[in-house]
């Protein structure tokens, strides 16, 4: 090994050789040789810094197998590549393993990534796991293996929106004084849910399984405070209401127990929803009868029985929510795949309810209203106070920002570098962009405000606002011709969405029997010749003719 790379190779080892210790970088000094690879360098980092990760020994961010990255091995070449990466250079990530670096320009992405792409006839979890178990991919979640997850407030003001949204839309105001809500989950997403609802002014009750999760909830000040009586968490929240107080309590406890429980004795809640990581039953959702340890152990002992288990709690979990939605309480799925899980183990009604996108969040995607965030790679809090005020300034007509900029600064905890996230209109995240651009640019000589990292968020509302798979999963299926993920429509539904590569999209074109090329399509014939006739007859309708 030469100077160079033992050079190379202690310095990875620093930034990443003891996960338990990662932590990103802060100050002026680049590691990387510029500040376009050293940002995604440092938010990689971040994302496994112990306040951040939930196991960061595992690599595993948040969304129960979330990671940042495939292996520790892959970790390293990762950090490596980008120590080295020169500004016309791309360095291709694939399910968290880098798999090349090409030349291409200054103009060009420095990192590109894809993560758990699977043909559908093959998106199983079947398969997936097989892929996994052989070291072939990994889960990325949807900011975890991206390199952009910011802690628990990457979700929290999208939370407050969502709870906001259904005041208005329920209550006739976002106020939600003397409201009540019932969860459960307070994992890496779930756990943005009692101080978004403290935020609206909701008194909250948030069931939790894992008391580790708990107690960091307590710790951040996500959560006000912690029970593992049930009756003490109702007398809580009912006080709470009565009194037009915001509260959230946590509950220790399994949510397919605990809210079939409540539902059976007749304890209303104005709103239910749910944030478990449903969307893995394995490795996310913990059965009942099961704590935290047992279930780990029946995991690895005997996965397959640990799955129908899981299934026959989220079936439960669901029932118990439907029976809620019979009594008129306000039902949202909120994203985890808690329907879809429940329909597999036999719950028919399982999408009685709506999901959180098409109740709430697309009509704010419609107008291009959505999540916008940044992290100060300085380390500076100040930074964030600094864009903070300025927003203020430039936005003051927008209720919901103004009440949340308020809000943030003196309740949300930073998590790794200081980061902030805010839902801001169509048009006005350019705005806010080019007003951290003149900032960075202005700075006094001795400021040490340097970089901003400015990501697309992975709900940026340019994608969620047609995203039909998490608006309505319900609808999604009938379009697939009733037919789930991995499965495979009818050949005459089919028949239809046959692509040519080579043609940009377009049909194919049949190919006659003798070998002659079929008749040319409407796509594949001159624009000017098409319809010439029917536009000619309009023009003479307009006249009059």
């Amino acid at each position: 090994m030469s100077v160079t790379e033992s050079s190379l190779a202690a310095r990875v080892e620093a930034l990443c050789g003891d996960l338990s210790r990662v932590r990103a970088p802060r100050g002026v000094e680049l590691n990387a040789r510029q500040w376009s690879t050293e940002a995604p360098l440092r938010m990689l980092l971040n994302n496994l810094d112990a306040e951040v990760a939930e196991k960061p020994e595992e690599l595993v961010v948040y969304g129960g197998s979330g990671r940042a990255a495939r292996s520790h091995d892959a970790l390293r070449a990762i950090v490596a590549s980008l120590l080295q990466l020169r500004a016309d250079e791309t360095l291709l990530v694939q399910s968290g393993k880098p798999v090349g670096v090409f030349t291409t320009h200054e103009g060009a992405p420095r990192v590109l990534i894809a993560n758990s792409l699977l043909v559908p006839k093959w998106a199983t979890w079947d398969e997936f796991r097989r892929l996994e178990a052989e070291g072939l991919t990994m889960f990325g979640q949807m900011t975890a293996g991206s390199w952009i997850y910011i802690g628990t407030q990457g979700i929290l003001q999208g939370t407050y929106q969502t709870f906001a949204a259904a005041g208005e839309q329920h209550f006739g105001s976002p106020d939600l004084s003397g409201r009540t809500i019932l969860t459960a989950g307070l994992g890496g997403m779930g756990g943005a849910q009692p101080l978004a609802a403290t935020m609206a002014g909701a008194a909250v009750l948030c069931i939790e399984v894992d008391p580790h999760r708990i107690e960091r909830r307590l710790e951040t000040r996500y959560l006000d405070e912690a029970t593992e009586s049930l009756d003490d968490a109702l007398a809580r929240v009912r006080a709470a209401a009565s009194e037009g107080r915001a509260l959230s309590v946590g509950l220790l406890g399994n949510a397919a127990e605990v809210v079939p429980a409540l539902a059976a004795r007749g304890e209303h809640f104005d709103l239910v929803t749910d944030q478990t990581a449903a969307h893995d039953p394995l490795t996310g959702y913990v059965p009942a009868g099961l704590d935290v340890d047992a279930a780990a152990a029946l995991r690895r002992s005997d996965p397959d029985e640990y799955l129908r288990r899981a299934r026959e709690s989220i079936a439960a979990h669901v029932e118990g929510m439907l029976e809620y939605v019979r009594r008129g309480a306000y039902v949202f799925d909120y994203g985890n795949n808690l329907r879809g899980e429940a329909r597999e183990a036999g719950v028919s009604e399982a999408f009685s309810y709506p999901g959180f996108v098409p109740a709430y969040i697309r009509p704010l995607f419609c107008r291009g209203v959505g999540p916008f965030r940044w992290a100060a790679l300085s380390g500076d809090p100040a930074d964030i106070a600094t864009i903070d005020a300025e927003l203020g300034k430039l936005f003051p007509d927008d209720p919901l920002l103004q009440r949340w900029l308020e809000l943030a600064p003196e309740r949300v905890a930073f998590q790794g570098l200081p980061a902030r996230i805010c839902w801001l209109g169509y048009g006005d995240r350019a705005k806010a962009g080019l007003a951290m651009n003149e900032l960075v640019r202005s700075r006094p000589p001795r400021r040490r405000f340097r970089r901003v990292a400015v990501p697309r968020d992975r709900g940026d509302g340019r994608r969620l606002r047609c995203d039909r798979r998490l608006a309505d999963p319900e609808r999604a299926r009938q379009r697939r011709g009733g037919c789930d993920m991995g499965e495979r429509a009818s050949r005459r539904r089919r028949r239809h969405r046959q692509l040519d590569p080579r043609r940009h999209g377009r049909r194919r074109g049949r190919h006659r029997r003798c070998g002659g090329a079929a008749r040319a399509g409407a796509h594949d014939r001159p624009r000017h010749g098409r319809h010439q006739a029917r536009r000619r007859r309009l023009r003479r309708r307009d006249r009059g003719c």
